[in-house]
């Protein structure tokens, strides 16, 4: 099997979607007839070569973040470029990742509902999407903390690679609740009061020196 994997983090081959790519891969490649390659959207100037890309491929998965309920702008880029594609009768079947910071599910869904009509727009067949909260923070995890989740995208690469498709019970994995539990809203609200949620995003503000603009509101 072919497959093409577009990741659209713009953190690109730093990103906690690379790392996930990577697992999912790993488990793919399983196969030595098996061949895949990784296209890296965040090279927007390259977008055409990102089209030739998507227009040669057999199977296709695009694989992003979610940024504030929504995809990153050069997802979108890319998906408002491949508008000449819309009814070609030999276009990719193509399938989705999308992860977040958000432990809930629940974000992601209008995402999730936009893509699969987006796959129709295409007249591509659809594989499904994979959806996946909590990734933020998983570069400095140790690895009991992750184990589980690697794991768990590497058995998806080998089913995507026996089935054309991902495995509707590898995915409930993923997303075993919709939303969080009351307990552990409770302890959400214990560690703000006590100002421990903010140390990860306090510290990858101070890293790209933008702590001291925090509260900035450039819109108003």
């Amino acid at each position: 099997m072919q497959l093409t994997l577009f990741n659209g983090s713009p953190r690109g081959k730093k990103s906690n979607t690379s790392i996930l790519l990577n697992h999912f891969t790993n488990g793919f490649n399983q196969n030595n007839d098996n061949q895949f390659n990784i296209v890296y959207l965040i090279h927007t100037k390259d977008v055409q070569k990102h089209i030739n890309f998507f227009k040669n491929a057999e199977n296709v998965i695009i694989a992003f973040p979610l940024y504030t309920d929504a995809m990153p702008g050069i997802v979108k880029y890319f998906i408002e470029a491949l508008e000449p594609l819309c009814g070609r009768k030999i276009n990719p079947r193509i399938g989705f990742i999308v992860q977040s910071g958000f432990p809930e599910p629940i974000h992601s869904r209008f995402v999730e509902r936009y893509l699969e009509k987006l796959a129709k727009r295409l007249k591509c067949n659809y594989m499904g999407t994979v959806v996946k909260g909590g990734v933020e923070g998983i570069k400095i995890m140790p690895p009991w903390m992750t184990k589980k989740l690697f794991n768990t995208f590497y058995q998806l690469g080998i089913y995507f690679a026996q089935h054309n498709a991902f495995d509707h019970e590898l995915l409930k994995k993923l997303a075993p609740r919709e939303t969080m539990s009351f307990g552990r809203i409770q302890i959400f609200k214990l560690m703000q009061k006590i100002g421990v949620s903010n140390f990860y995003w306090n510290s990858q503000l101070k890293n790209n020196n933008v702590f001291d603009k925090r509260f900035d509101k450039p819109f108003l």
